[in-house]
């Protein structure tokens, strides 16, 4: 027997109702928050960490509380000297200026130090740790701090996240940037397969997982290294849950390559206001070869050039003076 018409006229109308009176009465979910990892600030004072690279490593040290995690920061020098903001690398936090904050801080300049997120004592938001979340966080630094505008100097990865940070934000920069062993420019085949693998999202699950990070700890507790900054990155790496993804993504997603652009925009910026570009490199320069020095000047064709004969990537910890001498010379212009 056939259904009747209002039958039929029911089965056909009544999903559009539904339908109809679930997108008028549905109330959306809540954002997901942001997980944040802690940072060294969170290991009791009796771990090794503390007396490598205490939180008040340098003098004038706060915290500064952003969206995403909180940032350590430390302001050195004279109050009322010439601003310069240093930027350290991938893997070690803000002791790799060590030789050289203090040099700058006695010749008078105010110098703004921090750890980048995921280092340090510095918050480790899970999230990708692409250019704008380094460049945001430095942008919201000299905000809170009160700075209008600073010199700009980079090493390593912090080269890059300089010259990103001068084509997003050229209007805090004041006329000088100085790029140490810059990466930015890396290609792919710099990147050892290792690298490679240990960046990879599945490691990261692995390296990630509570057993993984035992073993880590595990090993770090066997032998500490002679290097402290050595045994800082093991430290980071074993009891930092963070520490590592933050890594693996800066080496996916992150200021290590694809900043050619963001490298001539710093060129054409430096030139149209008459600022100053100083690059300094070591020819012994493994992890970001000599032969990118001459790229970045292909980019910034302005820019000055110190090479330091047998300078390897760590060139502030192994040249501290040479590199310091470069600075002082180049800011005092």
């Amino acid at each position: 027997m056939p259904p009747s018409s209002a039958f039929q006229w029911f089965l056909l109308v009544c999903p559009a109702v539904v339908i109809l009176a679930y997108f008028f009465t549905v109330f959306p979910h809540s954002p997901d928050s942001l997980y944040i990892h802690p940072s060294l600030a969170t290991l009791p004072k009796s771990a090794p960490s503390w007396s490598l690279y205490p939180d008040n490593y340098y003098p004038g040290g706060a915290y500064a509380k952003f969206p995403n995690g909180a940032v350590r920061y430390w302001l050195i020098g004279p109050e009322h000297g010439k601003r310069v903001v240093l930027i350290h690398g991938l893997s070690v936090p803000a002791i790799i200026w060590k030789d050289v904050a203090p040099q700058l801080a006695a010749r008078g300049y105010r110098v703004l130090l921090y750890d980048l997120y995921g280092r340090g004592y510095s918050d480790a938001p899970h999230t990708t740790y692409d250019v704008n979340l380094y460049t945001t966080q430095l942008a919201l630094l000299l905000q809170y701090v009160g700075w209008s505008k600073a010199d700009i100097v980079g090493v390593s990865m912090g080269g890059g996240i300089a010259a990103a940070f001068v084509a997003q934000f050229p209007h805090l920069v004041t006329d000088k940037v100085v790029l140490i062993a810059s990466a930015g420019l890396m290609e792919s085949s710099d990147m050892s397969r290792t690298t490679k693998f240990l960046s990879s999202p599945l490691m990261q699950v692995v390296a990630s997982s509570y057993p993984f990070r035992l073993y880590l700890q595990y090993l770090a507790d066997q032998k500490a290294s002679d290097d402290p900054i050595s045994e800082l990155v093991r430290i980071q790496s074993a009891y930092l849950p963070g520490y590592n993804a933050a890594l693996a993504s800066s080496i996916r997603d992150g200021p290590l390559r694809s900043l050619a652009p963001q490298f001539a925009a710093l060129g054409r910026h430096s030139r149209k206001t008459g600022g100053k570009v100083l690059v300094i490199w070591g020819t012994a320069d493994k992890v970001v070869p000599y032969r990118y020095a001459s790229r970045v000047q292909t980019l910034i064709p302005h820019s000055e050039l110190v090479t330091i004969d047998g300078g390897p990537h760590d060139i502030t910890i192994t040249h501290g003076d040479e590199v310091s001498r470069a600075l002082l010379e180049f800011l005092g212009r």
